[in-house]
């Protein structure tokens, strides 16, 4: 094993999602856009690239995140808190992100023009609610680059769903054609109470091969 392969293995083993964070600690937007520069390599079916993130640090906005999020600890300490969207009709973008391989020569005219149009139909037969798991699922593997990058970065994260989706979506002033997925709550970890990670099935109990 290299320096690298147990330098990863040491940030998937040491992030947690982290249930409370030192509060006043600031993450500058610099950091944030190296952390979002880097998250953007994440995959994406047809290279759509689904995911917005809204970064909410205004601390009066926060504390009114705060409060659609159930009045969790985490939101009030955390140096931000992340909005993770999925944008449900990601394919209607098939022409602007492929302009540049057609500018560099890389795909013809067809060619091009054949991608657009197979994206396209690929998710207008498929249906909205097809449109709509597409968009969670891209934003979700965006998202788990988003947190291991940070934690590679210093930065402890804690993905949450306890919160009402209607009421952030009014408030951060959300499109009606992005889904919101998660929020993120990022920072530095309070370790004060800190637990033992949670229970982890061995391999033998989640994984099958080749048949269930």
């Amino acid at each position: 094993m290299n320096s690298n392969e147990h330098d990863f293995t040491t940030i998937i083993k040491s992030r947690r999602s982290a249930n409370k964070f030192i509060p006043g600690v600031e993450i500058q937007d610099k950091e944030l856009e190296e952390i979002f520069n880097l998250t953007k390599f994440a995959p994406s079916a047809f290279n759509l690239q689904h995911t917005h993130y809204v970064v909410v640090k205004d601390p009066e906005l926060k504390e009114q995140v705060y409060e659609a999020a159930a009045k969790q600890y985490k939101v009030r300490t955390a140096s931000a808190v992340i909005l993770v969207l999925g944008k449900r009709d990601a394919h209607k973008d098939a022409g602007a992100m492929n302009e540049g391989m057609l500018n560099l020569g890389v795909l013809s005219k067809q060619e091009y023009d054949q991608l657009v149009s197979d994206t396209i139909g690929f998710y207008e037969n498929r249906g909205e609610g097809f449109m709509r798991e597409e968009a969670v699922r891209s934003a979700s593997l965006s998202a788990m680059q988003m947190m291991l990058v940070a934690k590679d970065r210093g930065w402890d994260t804690c993905p949450m769903i306890g919160f009402d989706p209607e009421a952030i979506r009014r408030l951060l002033n959300v499109p009606d054609n992005y889904e919101p997925v998660m929020l993120i709550a990022i920072g530095k970890e309070d370790t004060s109470s800190f637990r033992p990670r949670g229970y982890r099935k061995p391999v033998g109990e989640f994984v099958s091969f080749n048949r269930f």
